[in-house]
């Protein structure tokens, strides 16, 4: 009896607890999880901290920072530079779609225009993929839009 109020009551934390994340927008809730501080340096390096915060909607596909740990040493030092903020700008601007796009929404070979203005595809096969980097966590609700987390940074066509 005990152990089924327990897990009543942790399914019951867990399903509340992204109504409460709704309260907060993508910037907030990005910081609250504790995986996407090297984003949030990055954001506030190149000044979108502001755009991200606004109405939206916004669909971010959010590297963690492990993710930004894997790129070539120096690569995440060298980007917040002041003299790199218009590529740091470029790669970050990669990751949002304008609109809130759910993972019920994506589909296989689906194409989406990035605020950089870069395209990025969708697969599904063997997992939900965004330029076949791995979707890790999907539809993480904020008040202006969405977040799903990423394994690795996506780089922007040249």
């Amino acid at each position: 009896m005990i152990r089924r109020t327990f897990l009543a009551l942790t399914a019951a934390t867990a399903f509340a607890m992204p109504a409460a994340a709704q309260e907060k927008d993508i910037v907030d809730t990005a910081v609250a999880a504790g995986t996407f501080n090297t984003l949030a340096a990055a954001l506030t390096q190149a000044g979108l901290v502001e755009t991200l915060k606004g109405p939206g909607p916004f669909t971010v596909f959010a590297p963690t920072d492990a993710a930004f740990a894997a790129l070539p040493a120096g690569t995440v030092e060298d980007l917040m530079k002041p003299e790199n903020k218009d590529k740091l700008t470029a790669i970050l601007t990669y990751h949002v779609v304008p609109g809130k796009v759910m993972s019920t929404d994506l589909t296989e070979g689906m194409k989406a225009a990035t605020v950089n203005g870069a395209e990025i595809t969708i697969t599904l096969d063997g997992g939900p993929k965004v330029n076949g980097v791995v979707i890790s966590g999907a539809d993480i609700a904020a008040s202006n839009g969405v977040i799903h987390v990423i394994d690795s940074v996506l780089m922007p066509p040249m």
